[in-house]
């Protein structure tokens, strides 16, 4: 909270009315111009507590119309209702006057954007624009002059946009020049080189005229009207973020419009603000495009320009203000976000922004405002004026003026003693011991106090004035002019400060003992005593304590330095527990902002712990020895989370979960006779713009976000444990800051408003006092009133649980009999999971439900759940929240907030992780609105439930009007037969049957019309339906009227057949019995044919319904008997193997008898007499189909037939296969019966070469290999690569390598016979001796391997033969004549091949005689007939014309293409074989 001391300035004598205020923008200089008809006008300026500077009047006999201080030099511009301009230079207390040029007023006078030149304009519409230097002398003549012959009444500069270098240089710098870089640094550069980038003189303005006309005047001089409007202008704004020019009017017509880089305006909107005219209007804009207007209403109008809304702000009936009390003058101090207001009764009304709403989507505009306590003054204020950088505000009221000087409320709270500022000079002093609360009025704006139990000290910076208590008043016992800036008391002693040195005072003001500190030391200026401690702070960041126990102050802790700790800051405020071995010292950075640090002293270990809440969360220490300047780090909270990191998680939810990230400590206070407790305040540090010192603590306590942002946080600090932390909580919603503590309380100070409100009497005293509030340590909470022991066992019990130490904790409040006691233990135990020590409390408590309820939730599987059962019990309802949340229990989370009446929390719970419960929550919620009487909205809940079709009706029970109408609304039809049955109970028939019809209910719209005779209508709905029911129904009423047929009729609609049934048989209606009976259950086919069978006729009826409702043996036997052969066919098809067996084999003999041998066969397979199927299929020479055989197939599993006799069935029924040709048929059961040589044996038969190979690669058997391959070499292997290479591996996989190397023998003679590739050939029977070789002991292997042996040797001799024919012709030609002579050539070379090579090669040579000798040679020896297989019949024809000889004709024969390569498939099955297991 913010108090504002308001200082009346110290006007001389002959100062009349003030007119004018201005405050210089960076300094606290107040210009005020005053006029008096006796003695003209004069100006003066003021300090900010109102004293006047010297040699400062200014006065003239005409009247002051115009005041402006320059942006940066204290150099003032005075304008006078002559036409007279003066330059008053404040340094130098030097006057200088403005060439005198203007005649009448001077009603525009405004310095340039860059301070150089001062602008003039008077009442006639003279316009001059001046340069002056820097002590404001004129230099030289105007730079413009304009006359525009009509009264000036604004001028308005305009900021210089930055010149192209500029521009193309931040580019630059941006992508990382770095001249461009070091062009912005000033250090490197220079002020010279960073002067000359663009064009920086911003000589360019607008300026209106009493007519509503705007101008522009541009850096050249030269002015153009932009702009008009229909009235004169009350004031001129530019809004430089969208480059808008903003014209208000005298009569509230508001323009804006857009400016260009040239200075050409459009207008973009022309809008009428709302308010009364004719009056004076203050207007103001604020942050950058919010419009404030003051009209003399009792309300500030704002329009926001960007967002387009408008919204009013009223202080009417709030902290004072008067209905008739109307707002004449705004202004708004952006650092501060504070908008004031001057009313017509003298009261400064102030609204402070909210932080955050402007950015805030969906806030009304008027709640982006707080209204703060207003400050009451005198008179009608008509100006007022925010200024300087310390941000004062300057009030007119016409007959003098008064500086308000923001301060924040002072507060002390010592010995039970709180002392709380109301105003400037008006204090609460409350003696919390006695409850009695003083009301101390001052005859000074006091600017510091001091409590004691015994006395009372306040100062103003200049005085000293000590109270005391005496009766029910408080009296003056002493004072003494003193200009300490602080003070501090300890019984009979007063603590002053002078440079380097502290005064112990008497209350006299009498001297009786210095305190010295030295030059580096620096000057005392901070005070704090607890106990018999006191410590003393510098402004050059050292501190020392003394102990005040013996009758004078005796070093207790040498000067200390903490200057390393805070480069370029200090100290902010330092606290001393009761022991005076703890020190905690709160710092300030170098910008004076405040330090998120806060450090710790321990006088016995000499070393200083740091503690930075910047991070969010308390991690470390660190330790530094002010000796040796030692530094360490020491983790002490991670001990903590070690001793009881269950406890800690639970408890600390501040530190684990919000994570106090950008928190800054405010305020600490140690407890007054605790030493270990300590208490601080923190908040959310302030981003953007730096707080003043002064304004830090105003800003923190005048907030209005959410209280979280201010916390509270208690520790207990010692030098075994480190720091733990004790409790944390939001600052309340009604306390302004924290005032300190002593066991068992804290103690805060109200906010404004809240003391009436919240003045709740407190037990055991005479009531808190209205500005102190106070609050229980969370441990002590029942306990406020306990004697010393008791608080001693809670402190050593709040200080073991902060350890984690439960044993301990636990020992410290045994002995105490306090039911108060064991609840806080108790509440402890939620926060710690101790759910044994819960129950030892809730035994001492006697609290016998929350025992049992705990022992019933011992059921569910999760711990938190435990705990939270045990947090309801003891009415921590937030706490079971989040530990039912922590373990995912949604369904006993929403049972919660049912329960606690958080229906809407339950709902959202249900719908997003509690969908079973979902329906069953919006029941339980329409009963509860049911039984609050909130009928309406309980409709939509069982709706939502899905149970309205009752619930509704059983609501609305007592409304019947409102209920006909639910249910014509719900067009539902379970509600329309509801609605149908209560007016059939009313006896309204007819709407009955009208809501039955809508509900579709045809039974009780037939049951109505049978009621009233209307039997017609009842079967036409019946019959048009086929409803059952109604059928029923109706059927019912014909068989009580004997209408047999037609019940009969509407009884088999009904699908209720025995009834039918049952009349057909006492009616005699046989023809209709069977059909029904057919379509009936089988218990009625029975009966039915049990009531043919006695009647002795239509026994095939009797048969068909026994057979239809499955009692094969009884139709079979009456069909037997009465000799239904087509019967016994129908049954005999429906026997199955699960048919019984004699069943089966009485039907078999039946069809045997009448030749129905197929019938028979299944019947005894049906019957597993497969030995006696097989045998008719035999003697019937009945083909076996793949069915038969397959029921013919005994399973492995089955115990009839042994394994023998099943095999030789299944080679039975493969012969059998065989002979009917059914070869495949016949490989599957021998296989089947394991008999895989007869299996291939059929397959062979049945010639199928894919099955063939497919069972020989599967079967894996020597035998089976060589049947297959003698198999596939009965085919055209010749020209199937493919089965010649299954053929090799067939045998190589038999090992049969004799067979193997005859098929490589033949493969060789192929290749010579048909394709005459002896190379082939030769590869051939290489492979045929090797395989040969490898056979083991044939009866003539010997003779073979010679006889391959000869004609690889002739096969090789002729490949040589042809291979040498290139190189040597001879050579060639003499190896074939030797083989020609080789008995037994042609059984390995044959003879045409040698006699085709030998004529070739004589062709080509040209010996045609030689050609034709072997021709007549190959015709001796071979057929003629074969004569053209191995010479074409152009190299005869060519022999003979050559020679002369007559031709002769020879039939030619095809040459084939060559096989595979048997080489080539051989090495493919060689790595088959090896490949092989």
């Amino acid at each position: 909270m913010a108090l504002y001391c308001d200082y009346r300035i110290e006007a001389p004598d002959s100062a009349g009315s003030p007119s004018h205020v201005s405050w210089h923008p960076v300094h606290p200089f107040l210009a005020v111009a005053s006029f008096s008809t006796t003695l003209g006008g004069s100006v003066d300026i003021y300090l900010e507590q109102g004293e006047r500077v010297p040699d400062t009047h200014i006065e003239r006999f005409c009247r002051v119309t115009s005041l402006c201080w320059h942006a940066t030099r204290l150099i003032l511009a005075v304008g006078w209702e002559t036409g007279e301009v003066i330059t008053f230079n404040k340094q130098d207390k030097e006057h200088h006057m403005v060439p005198p040029t203007h005649t009448s007023d001077i009603t525009v006078l405004n310095w340039s954007t860059n301070g150089n030149c001062l602008l003039s304009g008077d009442r006639l519409g003279v316009l001059l624009l001046w340069r002056l230097d820097q002590r404001g002398r004129v230099q030289g003549a105007p730079l413009l002059k304009h006359e525009y012959g009509k009264h000036l009444t604004h001028c308005l500069f305009r900021l210089p946009p930055p010149g192209q270098d500029l521009v193309q240089l931040a580019k630059a710098a941006v992508s990382g020049d770095e001249k461009a870089l070091d062009m912005f640094n000033w250090k490197k550069s220079g002020f010279g080189s960073f002067s000359k980038m663009g064009s920086q003189e911003g000589l360019s303005f607008f300026v209106s005229l009493m007519d509503g006309t705007v101008h522009y005047v541009d850096e050249k001089g030269k002015t153009t009207q932009v702009a008009s409007t229909d009235s004169s202008i009350q004031t001129l704004f530019y809004m430089e973020k969208r480059e808008t020019l903003v014209v208000v009017t005298e009569n509230l017509l508001l323009f804006l419009y857009l400016v260009t880089p040239e200075g050409k305006v459009e207008e973009v909107m022309k809008v009428m603000l709302s308010g009364k005219t004719g009056h004076r209007a203050d207007i103001a804009l604020i942050e950058g495009s919010l419009l404030v207007t003051a009209i003399g209403e009792a309300a500030l109008r704002f329009w926001d320009l960007e967002r387009g809304e408008n919204y009013i702000l009223s202080p009417e009936g709030n902290f004072g203000f008067e209905k008739e009390e109307n707002i004449n003058c705004v202004s708004y101090c952006k650092s501060k976000g504070l908008l004031a207001a001057g009313t017509n009764k003298g009261r400064v009304a102030m609204w402070r922004k909210v932080p955050g709403s402007q950015s805030s989507q969906g806030v009304e505009g008027k709640d982006r405002w707080s209204l703060q306590i207003p400050t009451e003054l005198e008179g009608n204020i008509m100006q007022i004026k925010w200024g300087s950088r310390k941000n004062l505000l300057a009030v007119n009221n016409i007959s003098s003026v008064v500086i308000l000087s923001e301060q924040a409320m002072l507060s002390h709270f010592h010995q039970q003693v709180a002392v709380v500022q109301i105003s400037p000079s008006l204090l609460s002093v409350s003696f919390l011991s006695t409850g009695v609360t003083h009301s101390l009025r001052t005859d000074m704006h006091i600017s510091g106090v001091f409590a004691t139990k015994d006395a009372l000290a306040v100062w103003n910076g200049k005085q000293v004035v000590i109270f005391e208590p005496s009766g029910a008043m408080l009296r003056n016992a002493g004072a003494f002019l003193c200009e300490s800036p602080v003070l501090a008391m300890h019984e009979e002693s007063v603590y002053t400060v002078e440079p380097n040195r502290v005064q112990v005072r008497t209350w006299q003001g009498t001297v009786k003992q210095l305190l010295l500190f030295s030059e580096t030391e620096g000057n005392p200026c901070f005070f704090d005593i607890c106990g018999n401690f006191l410590v003393v702070g510098t402004d050059l960041a050292h501190f020392k304590g003394f102990d005040l126990s013996r009758r004078e102050a005796k070093v207790h802790c040498s000067c200390k330095n903490l200057a390393e700790l805070v480069p370029g800051g200090g100290i902010v405020s330092l606290r001393v527990n009761a022991n005076g071995n703890k020190i905690s010292i709160l710092l300030s950075k170098a910008d004076n902002s405040p330090d998120s640090k806060i450090c710790f002293y321990d006088v016995e270990m000499d070393t200083v712990t740091v503690f930075d809440f910047k991070m969010g969360r308390i991690n470390q220490r660190e330790t530094l020895s002010l000796k040796g300047l030692e530094t360490k780090k020491i983790m002490v909270w991670e001990d903590f989370l070690k001793n009881d990191t269950q406890c800690q998680t639970s408890r600390n939810h501040t530190f684990a979960d919000e994570r106090l990230t950008n928190y800054v400590p405010v305020s600490h206070f140690w407890d007054q006779s605790e030493p270990r407790l300590f208490v601080c305040e923190v908040m959310q540090e302030v981003t953007g713009a730096q707080l003043q010192p002064a304004d830090r603590k105003v800003h923190i306590k005048d907030s209005t976000s959410p209280t979280e942002e201010v916390l509270i946080l208690s520790f207990f600090v010692s030098e075994e444990h480190g720091f733990l932390l004790q409790d944390s909580f939001p600052l309340p919603a009604t306390y302004q800051s924290l005032l300190g503590m002593e066991v068992p309380h804290y103690y805060f100070t109200r906010k404004p408003g809240e003391a009436d409100r919240d003045d709740r009497p407190d037990p055991g005293h005479h009531g808190i006092p209205q500005m102190v509030g106070r609050r229980p340590l969370r441990d002590f909470v029942g306990l406020e009133d306990c004697d010393k022991p008791t608080r001693t066992a809670m402190l050593n019990f709040s200080f073991f649980i902060a350890v984690g130490d439960m044993d301990e904790a636990f020992k410290s409040i045994k002995l105490i009999k306090s039911q108060a006691v064991w609840e806080n233990m108790a509440r402890v135990c939620v926060k710690t999971q101790r759910l044994d020590v819960a129950k030892v409390c809730l035994g001492n408590m006697g609290h016998a439900r929350g025992a049992r309820a705990l022992r019933e939730a011992e059921q569910e599987p999760e711990l938190e759940a435990h705990v939270a059962v045990l947090a309801i019990q003891l009415g921590m309802l937030e706490e079971a929240e989040e530990l039912y949340k922590k373990c995912k229990r949604y369904d006993l989370l929403n049972k919660f907030y049912q329960a606690s009446g958080q229906w809407q929390k339950a709902i959202e719970v249900a719908e997003a992780h509690d969908r079973v419960h979902l329906r069953t929550t919006y029941y339980n919620y329409a009963k509860h609105l049911e039984a609050s009487a909130d009928c309406s909205l309980a409709l939509s809940y069982y709706e939502k439930s899905d149970t309205h079709r009752f619930e509704v009706p059983r609501m609305l029970s007592e409304d019947l009007q409102s209920l006909e109408l639910y249910i014509i609304r719900m067009n539902d039809k379970t509600l329309w037969r509801w609605w149908a049955q209560y007016l059939e109970s009313q006896a309204e028939m007819e709407a009955a049957l009208h809501y039955y019809e809508l509900a579709q209910d045809y039974l009780s719209l037939v049951r109505i019309h049978c009621y009233q005779g209307n039997i017609q209508k009842a079967a036409e709905i019946a019959n048009e339906t086929g409803n059952w029911a109604a059928s029923y129904h109706l059927a019912r009423q014909y068989e009580s009227q004997d209408e047999v047929r037609q019940a009969v009729h509407f009884y088999a609609r009904a699908q209720a057949f025995n009834n039918a049934i049952r009349l057909c048989k006492e009616s005699g209606l046989d023809d209709q019995l069977m059909n029904l009976a057919l379509l009936s259950s089988p218990e009625d086919m029975i009966e039915a044919a049990r009531y043919y069978e006695e009647k002795g006729e239509q026994m095939d009826r009797a048969v068909m319904l026994y057979h239809k409702a499955g009692h094969f043996s009884k139709a079979l036997e009456l069909a037997f008997a009465t000799q239904q052969f087509v019967a016994l066919q129908l049954i005999a098809e429906d026997l199955d193997e699960k048919s019984d067996p004699a069943l089966l084999a009485r039907c078999s003999d039946f069809f045997l008898e009448h030749r129905q041998y197929e019938k028979a066969v299944e019947l005894l397979l049906a019957a597993k007499k497969y030995q006696e199927a097989l045998q008719l299929c035999l003697e019937q020479d009945m083909t076996i189909t793949e069915e038969m055989a397959e029921r013919m197939t005994v399973p492995k599993d089955c115990t009839d037939l042994s394994e023998e006799s099943r095999r030789e069935l299944l080679e039975q029924i493969a012969n059998c296969c065989m002979r009917q040709g059914s070869y495949h048929l016949a490989t599957k059961k021998y296989t089947q019966a394991g008999n895989k040589l007869k299996a291939m044996k059929a397959l062979l038969k049945s010639g199928d070469t894919e099955k063939i190979v497919f069972f020989a690669g599967v079967s894996r058997q020597r035998e089976i290999y060589i049947m297959a391959a003698n198999y596939l070499r009965s085919l055209d292997w010749r020209k199937e690569p493919e089965t010649m290479r299954n053929i090799i591996s067939f045998y190589t996989k038999a090992r049969a390598l004799d067979l193997l190397a005859a098929f490589y023998d033949a493969c060789a003679q192929v290749e010579i016979n048909e394709y005459q590739n002896y190379d082939k050939a030769h590869g051939a029977l290489t492979e045929a001796y090797k395989c040969l070789a490898k056979a083991k002991s044939p009866l003539d292997q010997e003779t073979k391997l010679a006889q391959l042996q000869s004609k690889m040797t002739l096969v090789k001799r002729f490949i040589q033969a042809r291979r040498t024919h290139s190189e040597d012709p001879k050579e060639s030609v003499r190896q074939c004549e030797l083989l020609l002579e080789e008995p037994d050539l042609d059984n390995t070379v044959r003879i045409g091949d040698v006699y085709g090579f030998l004529v070739e090669h004589c062709l080509q040579m040209g010996e045609f005689q030689m050609a034709y000798k072997y021709l007549e040679q190959m015709r001796k020896r071979l057929p003629a007939a074969k004569m053209s297989y191995y010479v074409n019949q152009q190299t005869v024809d060519a022999v003979h014309q050559a020679l002369g000889i007559p031709l002769v004709r020879i039939v030619p024969e095809r040459i084939h293409s060559s096989t595979a390569d048997p080489k080539e498939v051989d090495e493919e099955v060689t790595e088959e074989i090896e490949n092989e297991p």
